[in-house]
Order: C-alpha cells, then structure tokens, then sequence
C-alpha cells in the first residue's frame, strides 16, 4: 500500500478516485453537516472502485463555523462554506492514519477553482509538504487536479456518469440540498460535462 486520497465523496475527490485508484481511501468525520452523507458516498465509491476505505473520526465541529459547521460564516471566511485552517487539520489527520499504515503519497482533491482559499492553493500545499519534512515520516501530498477546473478533471479523468452519481458535494445535509455552493458546482459540472439541465 503506497497511495491514498482523503475521499470526501464529493464530485472532485470521485474521479481522482477513479482516475488515480489509489490504495486506501481515508475519509473523516471532523463533525461536519454532511458527514454521513459523505461517508455513505465514499464507502459506495470504494466498493464499486474496489478500494480499501476507512473512516477516521475526530470531531472538531466546536471549532467550525460556515455551512459546513452550521453557523455564521467566519468575518475571515473567503466563502459561506470556509471553516478556518480545515485542510490544515484534514491533511494533519490523513497524514497520521498514513504514517500508522505505511503510506507514502497522501492525495488531496484541490483545483484551480479552489485558489481563492488560501489552504486551496499551490503554495498552501508546498508549505504544508515543508512541515511534514521537517518531522518523522516521510508523507507527502500531492495534488492532481490543482491546475484543473471541475468540468476539466471529469473529462481527464474519464470518471462515468455511475460512479459520479454516487457522490455527494452538499455542504450542509447528508441528502442533498440542491442550493448550497456544494450543489449547485455538482449540477453546474454536470451540466457542462453531460449536457444535463436541472
């Protein structure tokens, strides 16, 4: 076992799960609104890639703020859904399940959409691959999609419209919404990539 990918089950980290098969998916429950949505998604999306999948569970929802947490958004928040220094504390969290089982490549679902959060950005995960080098272990996350936009790593990826139906982008409930961000990019890229209309 050499790679995984924190799975979300959302639309991005679905097709770098089928495009990339990584060994292990890792997805974690930090307290957020969706999350039995997306674990439900992720676990379908693992076993129809024949992917291992595990579910790690550390919930910090006390500390969320934003549609993902249920709350007002942050004054610092770039968008309704931010909740503040979340991929620091995903990566950290992946990392430690990665470390524990001999993983050496931790994916991260982010595209060229997400520059505008600062933890979304190139020099987020180049800072953060310094951090995990100066202490023991040898993690290091990757980003796949980082120059891609939504539509576009569909396309690349070749992800079929059975496999994206199983994912889960809602940003607030665990069935979706079909008004948060989360949802409306779905349809958006779905719109773009398949000619659907909703």
């Amino acid at each position: 076992m050499t790679t995984a990918l924190l799975l979300s089950g959302g639309m991005d980290s679905t097709c770098i799960a089928f495009w990339k098969r990584p060994s292990l998916a890792i997805t974690i429950n930090y307290g957020q609104k969706a999350a039995a949505g997306e674990i439900r998604a992720s676990s379908a999306i693992c076993e129809a890639l024949d992917i291992q999948h595990v579910v790690v569970e550390a919930n910090i929802s006390a500390l969320g703020s934003g549609d993902m947490a249920g709350r007002a958004p942050s004054v610092s928040a770039p968008a309704t859904e931010w909740w503040p220094y979340r991929n620091q504390f995903l990566i950290t969290t992946a990392a430690m399940k990665c470390h524990a089982v001999g993983v050496s490549e931790l994916m991260f679902g982010s595209l060229k959409s997400d520059g505008f959060h600062a933890d979304g950005a190139p020099p987020f995960f180049a800072a953060i691959n310094h951090l995990l080098a100066l202490q023991e272990g040898t993690v290091v996350v990757t980003t796949p999609a980082i120059h891609l936009d939504a539509h576009e790593l569909v396309q690349v990826s070749g992800t079929p419209i059975e496999i994206l139906g199983w994912s889960h982008s809602c940003h607030v409930n665990d069935i979706a919404c079909g008004f948060c961000r989360g949802c409306r990019k779905h349809f958006e890229t779905m719109g773009i990539v398949f000619g659907y209309s909703y």
